[in-house]
């Protein structure tokens, strides 16, 4: 898997809240300013590409799908920040996570609650 661009994020955010779509009614979920139609089909045959979408054919349009989950790029997009900017260290992350937000005692506590229940 390979990092997206900004733009290319964006667009698989929208994919991945709609499950299915056209690219004409992604544009408008959007952020802005709106791309114009062609540039959006463009990024959506890149991401194809790459593997992130696939398509069905709808008569002459395409209707497409997301390939990769949200929470599989999550997954590597976290390692790849823990790996940039951490040294592979994720206690050294929530730290930095927990000095710079100004996490409370009751928010540190909430997490170390998330991640016993997960472990379960």
């Amino acid at each position: 898997m390979i990092k997206l661009a900004k733009r290319e994020e964006q667009i698989m955010q929208v994919f991945w809240d709609l499950n299915k779509a056209f690219i004409r009614d992604i544009i408008p979920l959007l952020p802005d300013p709106k791309p114009h139609y062609n540039s959006v089909a463009t990024i959506v045959k890149i991401l194809e590409e790459k593997g992130f979408l696939n398509h069905e054919t709808a008569g002459n349009m395409h209707c497409f799908f997301p390939v990769i989950s949200r929470e599989e790029y999550q997954q590597f997009a976290l390692k790849d920040i823990v790996s940039q900017y951490f040294d592979n260290s994720y206690p050294r992350m929530l730290a930095f996570f927990a000095k710079e937000q100004k996490l409370s005692e009751k928010e540190l506590d909430e997490i170390v609650d998330i991640i016993k229940k997960d472990k379960k």
